[in-house]
């Protein structure tokens, strides 16, 4: 996949300006989409929040994101952790997705799409069944690990010098080749062989392609989150940011050996912090 591919490269990123009524309709649904995501997502932090909080031995919070309260059934656990997951990638994803999604759309229409618009719609629909995917696949795992904390109050003293550990090695994989690689893929969408056919069958394709190198990308990210809260708004604004700046910026790959040191920096700091209560 080339740098300078229109669809892809960050050097054919275009001022996006909406210069006609379906811009300005694919502009408008995305900030849409976005307040959604993030008006979900903090409601889901407020109501977490009025749930109460589960002191655990260390010193830290268990999040209720993985308990069954009185009245759940697991599914029900299940689907309410699935809508919050969906409203936080919402949230978190479409700031850098938009533009990969805005040079696709301009592609299609230059390759002769009659309707890029909505190829560029089901395009997104594809990357983010990708991550709804991967947070089903992460929830029997919150659950699981959960359940063992409070039946073993030694190893859940031992948690909040885990997730510092958890953070080095976040940090850690932002100097990886595979990070390296991933990042790049993260670029835009196109076929796998580079081309860009103008059908329903490949646009869900190339959506499909680039959530899977995005998850890959974001794998660092996601164990922040995970072990740091879920729904916490201030640790989910930061890791927004981050994602959000080694995709876009000019010098992604500075940005990205930076974002890994401020990683090893504070992931230092808690473990620290972990090894003080004892």
């Amino acid at each position: 996949m080339c740098a300078s591919d229109p669809v892809s490269g960050p050097r054919g990123m275009r001022r996006m300006l909406p210069a006609s009524a379906g811009d300005r309709a694919f502009l408008g649904v995305s900030v849409l989409l976005f307040a959604v995501g993030a008006t979900a997502s903090i409601a889901g932090g407020v109501s977490m929040s009025a749930m109460g909080e589960m002191p655990m031995p260390g010193g830290w919070i268990l999040s209720m994101t993985w308990t069954r309260g009185c009245g759940q059934t697991w599914p029900d656990v299940a689907a309410s952790f699935l809508g919050m997951w969906m409203a936080m990638m919402l949230a978190m994803m479409l700031p850098s997705l938009v533009p990969a999604l805005w040079r696709y759309r301009a592609a299609l229409g230059r390759a002769g799409a009659t309707r890029p618009g909505p190829l560029a719609t089901l395009a997104g629909a594809g990357y983010f069944l990708v991550w709804n995917a991967f947070g089903a696949a992460v929830f029997p795992l919150g659950v699981v690990l959960a359940a063992i904390e409070l039946r073993q109050p030694a190893l859940a003293r031992a948690v909040p010098l885990v997730s510092g550990a958890v953070v080095v090695l976040a940090g850690a994989f932002q100097f990886s080749p595979w990070k390296t690689r991933r990042l790049d893929a993260c670029g835009g969408l196109s076929s796998g062989d580079g081309s860009l056919p103008v059908r329903a069958a490949a646009a869900w394709r190339a959506g499909l392609r680039l959530g899977w190198h995005c998850s890959g990308n974001c794998v660092g990210f996601t164990a922040i989150l995970l072990v740091l809260g879920a729904m916490d708004l201030g640790v989910m604004a930061l890791v927004t940011v981050a994602i959000t700046a080694e995709r876009l910026v000019p010098a992604r790959h500075g940005a990205t050996r930076t974002i890994g040191l401020v990683m090893l920096v504070a992931g230092g700091a808690l473990i620290v912090r972990g090894i003080g209560p004892g």
